[in-house]
């Protein structure tokens, strides 16, 4: 018994330094959390109600794109832009996506492109694109956000329909 006493008289001291661990700062917590959050990717992509039963995340990515590009091509079908330019096959639209749902088309252009009169054609794209159906922002931890990507849209002549 005496040696039971004196073994836990032990276990009594040394385990006061359990009770000692530094405990990290909130500073220390958050940067360490900012760095492991990959801030290239999103964890749902953005969606519309055609793509929403897809439940694989590159499925519903590429049902996303290519939604949006359909629907794209068939507004500016409508529009003499193939007739204006018929050099023009393929233009690069930048879509933003805003966490209220709200979207921005902006035509992207090579930096030396003096080809075409781009602000003609941002001014056409504006009017067209107007009307989409809902789009669900992308999702990242939980909150809505902001996303930008390139869509490439091919313009079709009307003659060639």
């Amino acid at each position: 018994m005496k040696h039971f006493f004196l073994f836990i008289v032990f276990i009594f001291f040394n385990s006061c330094q359990y009770f000692e661990k530094k405990v990290p700062s909130e500073k220390e917590l958050l940067q360490k959390e900012l760095k492991s959050i990959n801030w290239k990717e999103v964890d749902e992509y953005p969606t519309v109600a055609d793509c929403e039963t897809i439940t694989d995340k590159k499925e519903r990515q590429k049902c996303f794109f290519d939604v949006m590009a359909q629907l794209i091509q068939e507004k500016l079908n409508v529009d003499s832009l193939s007739i204006i330019y018929p050099d023009l096959d393929t233009i690069q639209v930048k879509v933003t996506i805003f966490p209220n749902s709200k979207m921005k088309f902006e035509p992207e252009f090579q930096k030396d492109s003096v080809a075409y009169d781009t602000i003609r054609i941002d001014s056409i794209l504006h009017a067209r694109l107007v009307d989409f159906p809902k789009v669900n922002p992308a999702i990242k931890r939980g909150l809505p956000v902001k996303t930008q990507f390139i869509l490439p849209v091919i313009i079709k002549a009307k003659n060639e329909k």
